[in-house]
């Protein structure tokens, strides 16, 4: 996708592709190809007739059939967080299920690291839900008689692997998520965020290739919930794991996704990076759900940057057109006239106050 190099209006902004590809030139993490998900008694009758073709109401009205998920594809690069969102019935959790046949699919691929997930044995399945895909939910599913270290340990303790190698890698995924001296504590000695953490550190401890999160965060209050989020931000950071992040939040997404795919009725409206799910929304069901996000929180100065008039002055500052709008304001608000900005090395564009101050007058706009 490529992306506007003007600062998009709600009448001219393009509307991007429906999929685009990971931001990657390697081979994907995950690549999910024709994905569908009909639950009935006939659901593989249906593909490829003229009722596959109607809306979920429809098609349960006339057949008793209901679609989860539509003819689904999409490719996560590896180390990406890849964020699925969209409102309650929508389709997400479906989704997350069918990457590793939790739910069984009515059609279509899945592949992780050029693996198909949905050709395997159940024995080849298991393996592969073992050591390389790890899932937190929402409901934490801590083992209550259990420590800390030894919940952090179970997976490994399933996979059979010994005692003491088991604890040394529990203690050090403990460690890692900020629990250090709780690791003897039971489940019901913590709070709801600790709790969360230990979830966190059981799934890091298989060293799996993904990480799967079904709405982890949304039964903790809002202070815990944003340290959860910083916590998946830094661990990210840390380990680079490619994630699947499963939210109805947009806030969430938009903090978390290095790009977002959302849902509706079990089909994808859009995939984007947050500054093009922001700024240039693929209907009007994305632009209200956008509406009210602070745009130079999300866009970047590529938005709202016009070409170079040619007189820039060389020695003046220089920014970068991935930077995000709120950070480069101070810098442009303070230099006297048209700001660089560069691609790398090379010159993309220019932007002075004026650009600065005409996206922000638009969010107090509609605020």
């Amino acid at each position: 996708m490529n992306t506007p190099t003007t600062a998009p209006t709600s009448s001219t902004a393009p509307a991007p592709d429906n999929v685009t590809p990971a931001a990657s030139s390697e081979s994907p993490a995950l690549h999910v190809e024709h994905l569908w998900k009909i639950f009935g008694p006939r659901a593989d009758k249906i593909i490829g007739t003229d009722q596959a073709d109607l809306s979920r109401k429809e098609l349960q009205e006339k057949t008793g059939h209901v679609i989860g998920i539509r003819d689904v594809s999409f490719d996560v690069a590896p180390g990406e967080v890849f964020v699925v969102m969209g409102l309650s019935g929508s389709g997400k959790s479906t989704l997350v299920r069918l990457l590793t046949r939790l739910i069984e699919p009515t059609a279509g691929k899945v592949e992780l690291y050029g693996e198909e997930i949905t050709g395997m044995s159940e024995s080849d399945l298991l393996e592969t839900r073992r050591r390389k895909v790890s899932m937190v939910f929402q409901h934490f599913g801590l083992l209550p008689h259990r420590k800390v270290v030894d919940n952090v340990a179970f997976g490994l303790e399933v996979r059979g692997e010994n005692k003491a190698k088991r604890r040394n890698r529990a203690q050090e995924m403990v460690d890692l998520v900020g629990l250090s001296g709780y690791e003897n504590n039971f489940p019901d000695q913590l709070s709801g965020g600790m709790q969360q953490r230990v979830g966190l550190a059981r799934a890091l401890a298989a060293n799996p290739d993904v990480m799967m999160f079904d709405e982890p965060f949304s039964a903790l209050d809002p202070l815990i919930r944003r340290d959860m989020q910083n916590e998946v931000i830094r661990l990210h950071e840390e380990v680079g794991k490619t994630m699947v992040f499963i939210t109805h939040d947009l806030a969430e997404a938009l903090k978390l996704g290095d790009r977002i795919l959302i849902m509706r009725d079990g089909e994808i409206i859009q995939i984007g990076t947050p500054d093009q799910v922001v700024g240039a929304p693929a209907d009007e069901y994305v632009r209200d759900f956008t509406s009210e996000v602070p745009k130079s929180h999300v866009l970047t100065l590529k938005w709202v940057m016009r070409p170079p008039d040619g007189d820039v002055a060389a020695d003046g500052p220089e920014l970068q057109a991935n930077q995000i709008v709120r950070d480069a304001a101070r810098v442009v608000l303070d230099h006297h006239g048209p700001c660089r900005v560069v691609d790398g090395d090379k010159l993309v564009g220019v932007v002075d106050d004026e650009d600065i101050l005409r996206v922000v007058v638009a969010e107090e706009q509609t605020s």
